[in-house]
C-alpha cells in the first residue's frame, strides 16, 4: 500500500495523542485533534501563534522552554519532561512531553515535533500510593509509640487523681487540674495514634449511611462553638444500605465536621449532603469557612500536619479519615477557596470488599 500524504495528514490528525509541530520561530505550523481536544484551542486559533501560549505564568516555563530548545537543537530530541501546560480557559495541566527535532536536508534544525500526554490521573494514583506508603510507616511507629507512652501516662494519672482528693491547697489544685488538662490532651493523641495503627476491622453491619451522618452531627452539635453555627442536612432517603463498619465511618465524620467547625470559628454554615448512583454513595461536606490555602490543600491528609495553634490540633483526625475511608475502598477528596469555605467529598462504593 503506497503511504500518500494525505493519507499520512489523517493518521497525525486523528491520532488521539495531542501532537504538534512548531517552526524555528517558534510558531505552530501543525495541530491535531488530539492538541484540539486537551487544550481547547482549534486550528485556526493556534496556527501561526508563539509555542509561549500553551505557557503558564512564571519565569520557571520560560527558562524551561529554552531548555528544551537547546537540548533538541543539540542532541536532536529532549528527555522525557514532566511539567504545566495552560489550555485556553486557562486551566494548567500536569503533562508529559516527548520532543524531537525537525530535520532539514542537511540536518539543520526547522523546529521540533512534539507529543504531549496529559497526566492528570497519573499524579492523582501516585499521591494515592504516596499517602498510602506515609500511612503505612507511621501506623508502624505509632503502634510502639502508643504503647510505651500509655502505660506510664496511666501510672501519672492515677498519681495525679490521688494527689488531687488529699490536696487542701487551692494554688495545688490548680496546677493538678492543668496537669490533669494535659494528661488528656495526650492520652487523646495516644488514642489516635491508635486508630492510625489499628489493622481494619471486620466486624461490619448493614448501614444506613443517613443514620451515621445523623448521629456524628448531633454529637458536634454538643460542641460549644456551635452556638451561631447553622446545620443544614440534604440526605437523600433512598440512599442504599451497605455493609460498613459504622463506628469507623462515624469517626470520618465527626473529624470532617470538626475540621469545619474550627474553619467557621464558631459563626456560619455547615451543610452535608448524601447521594447515590448505581456504584457509588457520595457525602458531602462543606462549610462557609476560611478555607485552605493551595499550597496546604496538598498536604492536609498527611499525619502529622496542623494549621492550628499548639494544643488546638494533633494533625492525625484528617489522616486517621482519610486511612479508613481507603480501607472501605473509597475515596476522600477536599476542594477549597480561601475567604469562601472547603468541601469535603467522600465516596464509598456500594458493594465493598472489606
Amino acid at each position: 500500500m503506497r503511504l500518500t500524504p494525505s493519507y499520512l495528514q489523517n493518521i497525525f490528525q486523528y491520532l488521539d495523542s495531542a501532537i504538534m509541530v512548531v517552526d524555528e520561530d517558534e510558531k505552530f505550523v501543525a495541530w491535531n485533534n488530539g492538541a484540539e481536544k486537551l487544550f481547547g484551542f482549534s486550528q485556526a486559533e493556534i496556527i501561526g501563534k508563539k509555542s509561549t501560549a500553551l505557557l503558564p505564568e512564571g519565569d520557571k516555563y520560560r527558562i524551561e522552554l529554552q531548555e528544551i530548545i537547546n537540548e533538541v537543537r543539540s542532541k536532536g530530541f529532549a528527555k522525557l519532561i514532566e511539567t504545566e501546560r495552560k489550555t485556553k480557559d486557562n486551566r494548567v495541566l500536569p503533562v508529559q512531553l516527548n520532543v524531537a527535532k525537525l530535520p532539514g536536508e542537511n540536518n539543520e534544525y526547522l523546529g521540533r515535533t512534539i507529543v504531549i500526554t496529559d497526566v492528570t490521573e497519573v499524579r492523582k494514583l501516585q499521591q494515592q500510593v504516596d499517602q498510602s506508603e506515609k500511612l503505612a510507616v507511621i501506623g508502624q511507629l505509632a503502634a510502639g509509640v502508643a504503647h510505651e507512652i500509655g502505660n506510664p501516662l496511666a501510672s501519672i494519672s492515677s498519681i495525679v487523681q490521688i494527689l488531687q482528693r488529699k490536696s487542701k491547697d487551692q494554688f495545688m489544685s490548680d496546677q493538678l487540674i492543668n496537669v490533669k488538662d494535659n494528661i488528656n490532651r495526650i492520652s487523646k493523641i495516644v488514642r489516635e495514634l491508635v486508630d492510625l495503627s489499628r489493622p481494619p476491622s471486620h466486624d461490619s453491619l448493614l448501614t444506613q449511611i443517613n443514620e451515621v451522618v445523623k448521629t456524628a452531627v448531633g454529637i458536634v452539635k454538643y460542641d460549644k462553638r456551635v452556638k451561631k453555627v447553622e446545620f443544614k442536612t440534604n440526605l437523600n432517603e433512598k440512599l442504599p444500605m451497605i455493609e460498613i463498619v459504622p463506628d469507623q465511618l462515624l469517626q470520618v465524620f465527626i473529624n470532617i465536621l470538626i475540621n469545619s467547625l474550627d474553619a467557621i470559628q464558631g459563626e456560619g454554615t455547615i451543610k452535608v449532603k448524601s447521594q447515590f448512583d448505581e456504584k457509588n454513595i457520595y457525602i458531602d461536606i462543606s462549610d462557609n469557612g476560611i478555607g485552605i490555602e493551595n499550597e496546604i490543600l496538598e498536604k492536609i491528609f498527611d499525619p502529622f500536619f496542623t494549621t492550628k495553634q499548639v494544643g488546638k490540633g494533633t494533625g492525625l483526625g484528617l489522616s486517621v479519615s482519610y486511612g479508613i475511608i481507603k480501607k472501605f475502598n473509597g475515596e476522600i477528596k477536599v476542594k477549597s477557596t480561601v475567604n469562601e469555605g472547603s468541601e469535603f467529598n467522600i465516596q464509598l462504593p456500594i458493594k465493598l470488599e472489606l
